[in-house]
């Protein structure tokens, strides 16, 4: 269903069963797959590619151009997998290189007034509160949920199963499976709810736990706690996780108290 009220390019590519309600906007050089619907006064913008049963609220733009004074007008993108969800005023902007681009997985819900910055990515399963800002060049892992009005700053990673609480200003990397509050932002404990319930065990949370008391509370450096992980912790898909995502960062993670830092 299109409506004769909406703006289609003519050289916009859409699947199966697209919805297009009246005063939306739909750019060339666009593609949006099966099932999707776009409600009123929403925009997918030009090098967006879009997959499967997504749906766009009033007022989102996706795609929209990259606030960045590197960009210099070239054509780049923004891709969007399937069954994600857009709620209103949600600005997506894509890339800034022909090469790259934003890229948003699947099953991740984006809810009202968030923006994503250029060129980052945001991993499947994740979610990301009202007001959310995510500055340009950014990863968020897979399961992880931003409460509202968290801030994360340029070039930040962000690990899978994290939790980072309302308001928190994000201005380094924040390992896996761990709870990040206050502000200044600091470390605030495992995720265990969310971990346990989707599945994981009561020991392999006791095992990111102890990964972390070595991390934040052993009084030495993260090189020496990345050593005391490899042989306390016998969960490899936990230690492998946690060590891996820090080495992957150059040791340089979120919210280590002062007397802490190596």
């Amino acid at each position: 269903m299109i409506s004769p009220l909406a703006y289609v390019d003519p050289t916009a590519r859409l699947g199966k069963d697209v919805k297009i309600h009246p005063f939306a906007f739909i750019d060339g050089n666009v593609e949006i797959g099966d099932g999707c619907e776009i409600l009123p006064y929403a925009s997918i913008v030009n090098g967006t590619r879009m997959g499967a049963n997504n749906k766009v609220y009033q007022g989102a733009i996706i795609g929209a151009d990259p606030q960045d004074f590197r960009w210099k007008g070239q054509q780049t993108y923004c891709y969007i997998g399937d069954n994600n969800t857009f709620r209103e005023h949600v600005i997506v902007n894509r890339g800034i290189y022909a090469e790259g681009g934003t890229r948003i997985g699947n099953d991740v819900f984006v809810m009202a007034e968030s923006h994503i910055g250029h060129d980052s990515v945001i991993e499947g399963r994740s979610v990301l509160g009202n007001a959310v800002a995510v500055a340009g060049d950014t990863v968020i892992g897979e399961c992880t949920i931003l409460s509202s009005a968290v801030i994360v700053h340029e070039g930040c990673k962000v690990g899978k199963w994290v939790l980072v609480k309302g308001g928190c200003r994000i201005g380094s990397n924040v390992p896996p499976y761990t709870i990040m509050a206050h502000n200044p932002t600091a470390y605030y404990g495992v995720n265990a709810v969310i971990m346990r319930r989707k599945g994981f065990t009561d020991e392999q949370i006791d095992e990111a736990a102890k990964c972390y008391r070595h991390v934040y509370q052993s009084g030495t450096s993260v090189f020496n706690a990345i050593r005391r992980i490899e042989a306390d912790v016998e969960d490899p898909e936990i230690r492998d996780a946690v060590v891996n995502f820090i080495r992957s960062v150059n040791f340089k993670i979120v919210a280590l108290p002062l007397d802490l830092n190596d």
